[in-house]
């Protein structure tokens, strides 16, 4: 998350990308090298919401940020801060497809047809998500749920994530210490 892409660590990037979305808020989950993330989202105006417990996998980190939204959201964008192509009018093309659905569907990016990141999930799974344990994301929830799911083609930066040293150079990004 601290990797340099074009001078800006992907943390950041990411944040950015989002706030310059039409989503309402930007809530970012911190866990692993806390106060590091912190830093490099130093004057931007989101919302930390802080993981101890982000050792026990995805899923306390997807309880923490959904523990954040506001009581008024009609559901939740799962952005992962490992994605660098994804940028902030892919967002609103997934905002635009919730919306289109009145709030009630599962709307995730995709890539050549096959299912990626970001999703937004609907209210209707908070609950559920809450009860998430372990090194699991709400995948399962998704495809077990009887909602109905809509995939927005996006493009290859659907499924580009760089969460090892040689897709974070491969992707043209640079390692900190």
């Amino acid at each position: 998350l601290l990797a340099l892409f074009d001078g800006k660590p992907l943390v950041r990037r990411a944040a950015e990308r989002a706030l310059g979305s039409r989503a309402a808020n930007t809530i970012v989950v911190t866990g692993h090298q806390r106060e590091r993330v912190r830093g490099a989202l130093s004057g931007l105006d989101v919302i930390l919401a802080d993981n101890p417990d982000f050792a026990d996998g995805l899923s306390s980190s997807l309880k923490a940020g959904i523990a954040r939204v506001s009581a008024e959201a009609a559901g939740a964008m799962i952005v992962l801060g490992d994605m660098p192509g994804v940028s902030s009018a892919d967002l609103d093309r997934l905002i635009e497809a919730f919306r289109r659905s009145g709030g009630r569907s599962v709307v995730r990016a995709a890539h050549d047809g096959r299912r990626g990141n970001p999703v937004l999930l609907p209210r209707s799974l908070f609950g559920a998500i809450a009860h998430l344990e372990g090194d699991t994301g709400a995948r399962h929830l998704v495809e077990a749920g009887g909602l109905d799911v809509v995939d927005v083609e996006i493009g290859k930066a659907a499924s580009v994530d760089v969460d090892t040293r040689e897709a974070v150079e491969g992707a043209g990004g640079v390692l900190q210490d």
